[in-house]
């Protein structure tokens, strides 16, 4: 309670002015709350578009008034540590048995190291806070396969509810042997989902030989956390490699320096529903994860799925995505509140509302209207210095000089009388 007062006092303190006649742009915002209260509104791609890198020009205003707000990314802080080595490892009534120490702290996502091929095999986890496995609690039986040589893809994940157990005991099923367990790693984090924004999307796909190929155009500035696969009903099960090349769409003008190179990303598509040795096997794999970065120019994205031999895959749509930001405020009562962005002059705010942000239960959801142009924009004035903003004057003056001293020269050289040699 104190720390909502605390921001609602720092949100309606005055902050630095910021004429908004130097904006491009404009968002009203609507749905916003006819009472004081914590208000998000996600920030969508064209945002990104014609802002400057990093939101660094974001301001927004009630009526004519800045007000503080704090950016947050909808996405699940996750960590993998690795070299989790199998205790007690053994075999109990023609299974392979073992232990696992687990730091402290909340895990979801177990992956094992299993060195056997062409398998497939159930797992079944328990969790105790001792390494003593009497009186465990069950997690849950998963199963783990590879099915390389049907060309199907391999997982050995165990899909772990949210656990803070010190000790999980694992009961892994034939085919797999104790000298075939390896290592184990977890991937920890908060058990909430990822949110993801769409920034482009296409159902157009063009047939290369055997590669399906998909293009998009994608703003500067504008970051691509992933590629997302919607497939068709058929094939009921897949397997294809998959390829994300990222370059400049505008080559360099004449004297510019070269483009930097393309970015590749690789990743595998996976479906694969069905019973195999009386056991069950469900997993699918729809994305390419990609590095979220900013591009300084507007780029191209081509997306390339491999089917090999088999009948290209019937893809619905592929679109890339972003991981959901918002911008979050405390709003007045019956404020009126709009976006302004398109101003590269400006440097990152820096407001005490954003350092000591913290997430309300409660918060409202607004929603940003349409953009538009603002019809009070006025470019800035240009401070730099004379020779600054007309160098080719520079150039001319020194030309000038270079002639002017030449001349001079010239005429010193032509005044002097050479000596009669005869005297």
């Amino acid at each position: 309670m104190r720390t909502a007062a605390l921001l609602l006092i720092l949100a309606t303190n005055a902050v630095a002015a910021t004429d908004t006649s130097h904006f491009r742009f404009i968002r009203p915002l609507v749905d916003t709350p006819p009472t004081p209260a914590q208000t998000c509104v996600i920030l969508d791609a064209s945002v990104f578009a014609h802002a400057a890198p990093g939101l660094a020009d974001v301001r927004l205003f009630n009526g004519s008034s800045e007000t503080p707000y704090a950016i947050r990314t909808a996405a699940t802080t996750r960590s993998t540590q690795t070299g989790l080595v199998p205790l007690n490892l053994g075999t109990r009534d023609g299974k392979t048995t073992f232990d696992l120490a687990m730091p402290a702290g909340t895990y979801g996502d177990l992956q094992l190291g299993i060195s056997a091929q062409n398998f497939i095999a159930s797992v079944t986890v328990s969790g105790s806070q001792t390494e003593n496995t009497a009186g465990g609690t069950r997690l849950g039986t998963f199963t783990i396969f590879d099915l390389s040589a049907q060309k199907l893809g391999r997982s050995t994940v165990l899909h772990l509810p949210a656990s803070n157990f010190r000790y999980l005991h694992l009961s892994v099923g034939a085919p797999v042997k104790t000298d075939e367990i390896e290592s184990a790693s977890i991937i920890s984090g908060p058990a909430t989902q990822t949110l993801y924004e769409e920034v482009a999307s296409s159902s157009v796909v063009t047939q290369r030989g055997s590669t399906s190929v998909i293009e998009f155009n994608v703003p500067a500035n504008v970051p691509v956390d992933r590629v997302h696969f919607i497939p068709g009903e058929r094939p009921s099960n897949f397997t294809r490699d998959v390829t994300v090349t990222v370059k400049p769409s505008v080559p360099p003008a004449r004297g510019e320096s070269e483009p930097p190179e393309p970015i590749s990303f690789t990743g595998n598509l996976l479906r694969l529903h069905r019973l195999e040795d009386a056991q069950r096997i469900d997993e699918e794999r729809m994305v390419v994860d990609t590095s979220g970065q900013l591009y300084a120019g507007s780029t191209t994205w081509v997306v390339k799925v491999e089917n090999g031999d088999d009948a290209p895959l019937a893809l619905r749509s592929v679109r890339l995505e972003m991981q959901q930001r918002e911008l979050c405020f405390e709003a007045a009562e019956k404020g009126a509140y709009s976006l302004y962005y398109g101003d590269g002059a400006l440097a990152s705010p820096r407001y005490d509302y954003a350092a000591l942000f913290r997430s309300q239960k409660n918060v409202v959801r607004a929603s940003a209207g349409a953009e538009q142009a603002n019809s009070a924009y006025q470019p800035r004035p240009d401070d730099r210095p004379f020779t600054e903003r007309h160098p080719i004057l520079l150039w001319i003056a020194l030309l000038g000089t270079m002639l002017v001293l030449g001349a001079v020269v010239l005429r010193s050289v032509s005044g002097i009388t050479p000596a009669n040699p005869d005297r």
